[in-house]
């Protein structure tokens, strides 16, 4: 009798890992050290949205490591087949290939400090495992844009990505700027007349640029904005405090200091 359930046993197991594999496309956010040779990989997926995966041996001199280490650089763009249990925090991988293979990011410092901003934004708003195809959608064409950027687009993407994901988590900020209404209130995500009584809020010239942020839809459009390095730097504060006042535990993003600093012009 025993002879005959092993098998039986057997078959059950691989069926039910069967059922839990899934194709899935993912933006990697984060990649951790784990133990001597293994890393955790955080990957904002189109099906399941912000998910861990241990990833094992692939911290070794190795080719095919270091080869397939290459694959979990943030801001990756991947193709996966992924084992999937809601029941866990710790997902594993069977099968990771590129999905869209940057031709500039991960050389172009430049670019690189873009996509360092949108991956870490992503990874501080995005703390639960929710599914948000549009976002994905989103996000993964703004990496793409990006790559494929000229200088003058790429140097509003940080500020056009930052205004637009708000829309996406249902933080969207109304767009009712007018002669009269040309003060941007940060707490409450509209624009009003006249200062309010708390200091989370931007003034003239800064409100009408984040109006005209709010109207681009498409990133080749950003040539339109004509800003300099020291508008950014006040409108990214402005854009870091909205996140801060409406994401739990949002913190400072390390990446903004980087950006400011290889971004010029």
């Amino acid at each position: 009798m025993e002879i005959d359930e092993q098998p039986t046993a057997l078959y059950t197991i691989n069926y039910q890992l069967f059922l839990n594999l899934f194709k899935t496309n993912g933006i990697v956010l984060r990649t951790l050290k784990y133990g001597e040779t293994s890393v955790i990989v955080s990957i904002f997926t189109d099906l399941f949205g912000t998910q861990s995966y241990l990833v094992n041996g692939i911290r070794t001199s190795s080719k095919k490591a270091q080869s397939k280490a290459n694959l979990f650089q943030p801001g990756a763009i991947l193709q996966l087949v992924v084992y999937h249990n809601e029941l866990k925090k710790l997902q594993r991988i069977k099968e990771t290939n590129w999905k869209y293979l940057y031709e500039n990011i991960f050389f172009n410092v430049a670019k690189n400090a873009v996509a360092m901003f949108i991956v870490e934004l992503l990874w501080k708003c995005l703390k639960q495992p929710e599914t948000s195809h549009e976002l994905f959608q989103f996000s993964e064409d703004i990496l793409i844009h990006l790559d494929l950027s000229s200088e003058t687009e790429m140097a509003n993407y940080p500020l056009f990505f930052a205004i637009h994901l708000a829309t996406f988590l249902g933080l969207q900020i109304t767009d009712n700027y007018s002669a009269l209404n040309n003060v941007l209130d940060l707490q409450e995500g509209l624009f009003i007349a006249g200062k309010p009584q708390h200091p989370y809020y931007v003034e003239e010239p800064y409100s009408n640029i984040s109006s005209q942020l709010l109207k681009i839809m498409q990133p080749h459009e950003l040539v339109q904005i004509k800003v300099n390095k020291d508008v950014r730097r006040v409108m990214m504060t402005a854009f870091q405090n909205y996140y801060a006042l409406h994401i739990q535990d949002f913190g400072v993003m390390k990446s903004v200091p980087v950006l400011q600093a290889v971004i010029s012009g």
